[in-house]
């Protein structure tokens, strides 16, 4: 996106609500750019955001503008995607203490459908949050982390306090059969070590910060076979240690030695693949994330399952 470019969006938006608003092109400008070169939002997210900005400071219907500019209201359930930004009616579940001073509030946000790890930024300056009361946000943008959706709250995002009560669904599903499969991305990988980032890398670079030097980390991506349907599961560091007996000091010793970092996926697979397993966890996108594991049973032949599944 060129300067050019960037200018001619602000030019368009500020002529879209220079009857309405005391605006400049230049402070349209400088919000675009921030979203855009700060934030590195895509053009297409930060004007939509900007608009919809406007169109609440101006009091006005998203109808009129013939249906532009404004953002989706979802229910925490289908979060399904990073870097879009969407408006969404939820109560504070709990707050958690930041453990950066770049981060005003961190902690959980809920409605019907389940709930949602939020971070409001501390140069946002939004109003504070309080645990237990409900607010409709506008202009959060989403992201992931080891496939668990989140929601940021920056200084474009409006807050509005609501008197109303929500019952915060439980969004925790119950797995349990064989695992029958290790997908690619599995075992030791790298992320960005970038504040609140954590993307895992590809092939050194990280899609939002470039080339990094990433930190390690520890992840299963599995599938598992409960006889009737295949589930896919994601296993964090915590839970692949206590599957695999394979810690993340013991992961790099084995990268190092033999200079091949598919090597622990290869020792994963030797030790679980084929076992019974009871998983529970939420599920967001198509995944079942594991917050609790135990293994039950013999190991299974993880072929002879899936032809099994594949023949249903």
């Amino acid at each position: 996106m060129t300067e050019t470019d960037l200018r001619t969006h602000a030019e368009e938006i500020h002529e879209q609500f220079s009857d309405r608003l005391d605006l400049t092109v230049d402070e349209v400008h400088e919000r675009l750019d921030t979203l855009v070169n700060e934030y590195k939002v895509p053009t297409s997210e930060a004007r939509r955001s900007v608009v919809n900005t406007y169109l609440d400071e101006a009091g006005m219907d998203r109808d009129e503008l013939g249906g532009s500019g404004g953002n989706e209201r979802k229910p925490v359930a289908d979060v399904d995607k990073p870097e879009e930004w969407i408006d969404i009616t939820a109560k504070v579940v709990e707050l958690w203490e930041p453990r950066s001073d770049a981060v005003a509030q961190v902690g959980l946000l809920g409605d019907e459908t389940g709930t949602i790890k939020f971070t409001k930024w501390s140069k946002s300056d939004l109003p504070t949050l309080e645990e237990g009361e409900v607010y409709d946000l506008r202009n959060v943008v989403t992201d992931e982390y080891q496939g668990r959706f989140s929601m940021k709250l920056n200084r474009t995002t409006t807050i509005e306090h609501l008197d109303e009560e929500i019952e915060v669904g439980d969004d925790a599903v119950e797995v349990a059969g064989a695992l029958v499969d290790i997908q690619s991305g599995s075992g030791l990988i790298k992320r960005c070590p970038e504040e609140d980032c954590t993307r895992v890398l590809q092939n050194g670079r990280c899609s939002e910060h470039g080339e990094v030097e990433g930190e390690f980390d520890l992840r299963i991506k599995g599938v598992i076979d409960d006889g009737e349907d295949v589930h896919e599961v994601i296993f964090d560091r915590e839970a692949t240690e206590e599957l695999t007996g394979i810690t993340l000091e013991n992961a790099q010793e084995m990268a190092m030695d033999a200079l091949d970092t598919s090597v622990v996926a290869d020792a994963m697979h030797e030790r679980i693949l084929g076992r019974y397993y009871r998983v529970v966890g939420p599920t967001l996108g198509r995944y079942v994330l594991a917050n609790e594991v135990e293994q039950q049973g013999a190991p299974a032949d993880p072929e002879a399952v899936l032809i099994k599944a594949r023949s249903i």
